[in-house]
Parts: C-alpha cells; structure tokens; sequence
C-alpha cells in the first residue's frame, strides 16, 4: 500500500518541511500493515483540494520513519498530527469519516485567519 497523492515526509525531511510551512501542515502518520490507514489515507487525500493554499496534507510511514513517529509518543495508527509553526497543535488517534476530518481541519485554519 502506498500513500494516495499525499506528500511523503521523512525523519530526514519533517524538520524542514514544517519550518518553512507558511500554513498549518496535517500529518498522516501510517503504516503498510495498518488496515484503517488506507481509507484514512483516501478521505484525506480526498479532502487535500478543499485546503489547497490555506493546509497541507502530508503522509509519514511511521515504520520507515521511527524517530519522528517516536518524538511525538505514535502509539496507534493511523495518528493525524496538525502542526502550527512547527508544533503540535492536534492530535487525532483512528480512522475517521469525512464528517470528523474536514471540520478538525477547517479548525486548523483559525489561527490563520486574520493573516
């Protein structure tokens, strides 16, 4: 199984990607062996166009990439993890419906607004 049209990060990579960001980055943090990762990779992949400019949407292999999935204590997968300016704002543990990830999303963009 691969990430669907989502950005990969890696342990050598997310330190940048997220100090550069000028907006708020989601991180799917998955697995190959995970079963629910793959339909929350899709319905995220599915949503990517509705934050196009204002959220990225971006995919961690939590098994190719242990450092960072171990400094932000992953325990479970699949995990959504929000950063703002590089830090953890949210934290989402399972699969969830559309219905669950668009407004925990849309929530991500508050901080922005007004910018």
């Amino acid at each position: 199984m691969s990430h669907p049209d989502l950005p990969a990060l890696t342990d050598a990579t997310i330190g940048s990607f997220l100090a550069e960001a000028d907006v708020p980055v989601a991180v799917d943090v998955w697995a190959e062996w995970c079963p629910p990762c793959g339909p929350m990779a899709r319905t995220l992949a599915e949503l990517q166009p509705e934050f196009a400019g204002r959220l990225v949407i971006t995919a961690l292999n939590a098994d190719e990439n242990p450092e960072t999935a171990r400094a932000h204590g992953i325990m479970s997968l699949p995990t959504l993890l929000i950063f703002q300016n590089g830090v953890v704002t949210q934290r989402l543990v399972g699969a969830r419906p559309k219905s669950v990830l668009r407004p925990l999303l849309t929530s991500a963009l508050t901080p922005y607004a007004n910018v």
